[in-house]
């Protein structure tokens, strides 16, 4: 297993040290001791200008994978996870989450899509919200984003149902 870690901001390095043995630790959970992977410590800055490059989208975002096999997971060269650090801060905070954990959901996520997982499909979000729930011990990115569906979705029915 070889995992390569790098940090283009200062106060990423002890965060990069540590998401080594966290990849190391899910990559053997999910079965793949053979697998390559680079994981790079960036900033938001860093961050938003490879996603408007690669996704045109201008903007920072939390975590980006760029899976080097086709399909995705072929093979033991899995591609590169970029996390941003200022946005693991930043939403940490804001959910009351250590920045550690929450640097633990964007490495469980990002290795999931190097894998093939998916999450544009309710079917697939879900699968994949097992992956990371079964990586983090915790609740992941996708299942958060789906339980906030999901309450968004009862409260515009609980609404409707007043209204009608």
């Amino acid at each position: 297993m070889t995992v390569l870690v790098s940090s283009s901001v200062a106060r990423g390095g002890s965060a990069a040290r540590r998401l080594r043995t966290r990849a190391q630790a899910y990559l053997r959970r999910l079965g793949r001791s053979d697998a390559e992977l680079s994981i790079l410590i960036t900033g938001d800055s860093g961050i938003r200008r490879l996603n408007r490059v690669w996704r045109k989208k201008d903007r920072a975002t939390d975590v980006l994978s760029f899976p080097l096999s086709d399909p995705p997971g072929a093979g033991p060269a899995l591609g590169d996870v970029v996390i941003s650090i200022d946005t693991a801060v930043r939403r940490g905070g804001r959910d009351a989450r250590t920045v550690r954990l929450e640097l633990d959901r964007y490495l469980a996520h990002g290795i999931l899509h190097l894998l093939g997982y998916d999450h544009e499909e309710r079917d697939d979000a879900e699968v994949m919200a097992a992956g990371e729930e079964a990586l983090v011990r915790g609740e992941g990115l996708v299942g958060s984003a789906l339980r906030t569906e999901s309450k968004g979705r009862n409260g515009a029915v609980a609404r409707r149902r007043k209204k009608g």
